[in-house]
């Protein structure tokens, strides 16, 4: 398994990620086919991203270059939150119990370091037993509730607010 920051030239195979990662997962916020995302309004947010000095992408892909994973970190270009990232994390769901997401927190928390973060944060779905145990395995503290934060298929959530400070 490969872990490495995107490049532009994955634009295209990162989309159809995002939608098999949506269409598989129960919790992420936005649902199967609810995004319309194209490879080339994706290409321009990642050269967005890429110019950005406290935001990338990581992508975990298989032996064979296919791409099975993601995690983002987000920053702020508000000087006061310059120092904090918001992450989002998607892996296959054949793919995940495989340490894919453990690496991948790995790489955004020595990127995040490079680059003076010291304070990644998350939100994740109560019930999602699988990621909440992976943050809190990561070291990633739950700071609050966010109550009835999302209402999927009729049936309010609560979203744990959680966070890592690096330094």
């Amino acid at each position: 398994m490969n872990i490495r920051e995107i490049k532009l030239d994955d634009a295209e195979n990162f989309v159809q990620l995002i939608k098999e990662v949506e269409k598989q997962a129960d919790f992420m916020l936005y649902g199967a086919r609810e995004r319309n995302i194209t490879a080339e309004k994706q290409r321009k947010q990642l050269e967005v991203i890429e110019k950005s000095p406290n935001s990338t992408i990581f992508v975990a892909e298989d032996s064979s270059g296919i791409l099975v994973g993601y995690a983002f970190a987000i920053g702020s270009s508000a000087i006061r939150k310059k120092h904090s990232v918001y992450l989002a994390i998607g892996i296959l769901e054949e793919y995940t119990g495989k340490g894919i997401g453990t690496k991948l927190f790995q790489n955004i928390e020595e990127w995040a370091i490079k680059h003076s973060i010291s304070r990644l944060e998350l939100t994740v779905v109560k019930q999602n037993e699988a990621g909440v145990g992976l943050y809190k395995k990561m070291g990633y503290e739950i700071e609050g509730t966010k109550r009835n934060s999302l209402i999927i298929d009729g049936t309010s959530f609560d979203e744990y607010y959680m966070a890592k400070l690096l330094s």
